[in-house]
């Protein structure tokens, strides 16, 4: 008969993720996660396998929970070009307000951090953010359509020129005391929509 499992692997994989967000893949350890589950080794090996699948689970869950308000504000009907400047606004809102600024994003941690020379954690990383470009692009296109951005400019590049920003606003965000960086850079690149 097999053994019931004496904790709840949901928690388990949440407080991974929480840990792997605030201190990174390589400084964490196997006995920091043993330690912060309030799980057996054993146990976290049975369950979720090597601490770098359990890595990949903990990226995967939070790629899951998203952002559930982007899509929503992106496809709303009327204009779309105030819906992509709110996106960016609030990205660098969050970028530069001090309790969120320190954790960062983890999927932009991990860029950082791993995907140079891990291949799955940069396919993750890479599928987050066309998660991410794909509603810009779209909200872009629509935005054209409508007569509100001009016929010379490209939906496409545009979308990936803001992706690029969101993610640069993350990671200065996450290093600078200076909130106008990122304010003053979402300032510029949105001037590109005019």
């Amino acid at each position: 008969m097999a053994r019931t499992k004496e904790f709840d692997p949901d928690a388990a994989l949440q407080a991974a993720l929480e840990l792997f967000w605030q201190r990174g893949y390589e400084a964490t350890s196997m006995s920091d996660l043993v330690e912060h589950l309030g799980v057996g080794r054993a146990s976290i090996y049975a369950t979720f396998g090597n601490k770098h699948e359990l890595y990949l689970k903990a990226l995967d869950r939070y790629t899951e929970m998203g952002d559930p308000r982007l899509l929503r504000e992106l496809s709303q009907p009327g204009p779309a070009l105030p819906a992509v400047r709110a996106v960016v606004w609030r990205f660098a809102a969050e970028a530069a307000d001090e309790a969120r600024r320190r954790a960062g994003c983890f999927v932009t941690n991990t860029a950082a951090e791993l995907a140079p020379h891990d291949t799955a954690a940069a396919r993750r990383v890479e599928l987050s953010w066309e998660h991410l470009e794909t509603p810009l692009h779209s909200a872009l296109v629509r935005a054209q359509a409508q007569g509100e951005l001009p016929e010379d400019r490209d939906p496409r590049a545009l979308a990936r020129m803001l992706l690029v920003l969101m993610q640069g606003l993350r990671v200065v965000g996450k290093a600078s005391t200076d909130p106008a960086r990122v304010r003053d850079a979402a300032e510029q690149a949105l001037s590109l929509l005019n």
